[in-house]
């Protein structure tokens, strides 16, 4: 299984994702739970956006260590298929202001986030600051896997919580922070 806290040092990878708003944070988790998703972790994390000619790019630091995670959608929409790269960095502070010179941060995104598991679906409770909750259900794909074969366990999921297609947001929290 994928875990962005794992031994491989650099991952290209693609996932199935939904975002949306959530309304409470501890009851969704017992509709996890329910459904056989295990909490994994509780994560602070700070995602350091920066400007970049095509996709998205990002340091995200969480608990001392930090990767450089760069995604782009092919498709836009509430049920997006992202195509991404994480690579751990080793020297956080010295890289974030390498990039910041470079290329400019366009946003600070901080946030705790609740990682809940099950099989190759990641359901994210997140407290994003300035923001509120929010919950992300992403199914990782695997290489050569038809991204349609996950989709129904990322619709169950969103049903058990009782997100509906309407409730779906298809920006990044930077994206909303900015519009404020």
């Amino acid at each position: 299984s994928f875990s962005r806290r794992g031994g491989l040092d650099q991952q290209s990878m693609k996932n199935l994702e939904a975002k949306f708003r959530l309304s409470n944070h501890a009851a969704a988790e017992a509709r996890a739970a329910a459904l056989g998703y295990t909490r994994r972790a509780v994560l602070h994390q700070r995602d350091t956006f920066f400007r970049v000619a095509h996709g998205k790019l990002k340091l995200r630091e969480e608990s001392g260590s930090a990767v450089l995670i760069y995604y782009h959608r092919d498709e836009s929409g509430p049920l997006m298929l992202s195509n991404y790269e994480i690579v751990k960095v080793a020297d956080p502070p010295r890289t974030l202001r390498i990039l910041a010179d470079a290329l400019g941060p366009i946003a600070v995104v901080e946030k705790v986030r609740t990682l809940m598991m099950r099989d190759n679906v990641r359901l994210h409770l997140d407290q994003v600051a300035r923001l509120g909750d929010f919950g992300e259900v992403e199914a990782v794909i695997a290489d050569g896997d038809d991204p349609e074969h996950s989709r129904g366990a990322v619709d169950e999921i969103l049903a058990a919580l009782g997100v509906a297609p309407s409730d779906l947001i298809d920006v990044s929290y930077f994206e909303m922070l900015a519009k404020r």
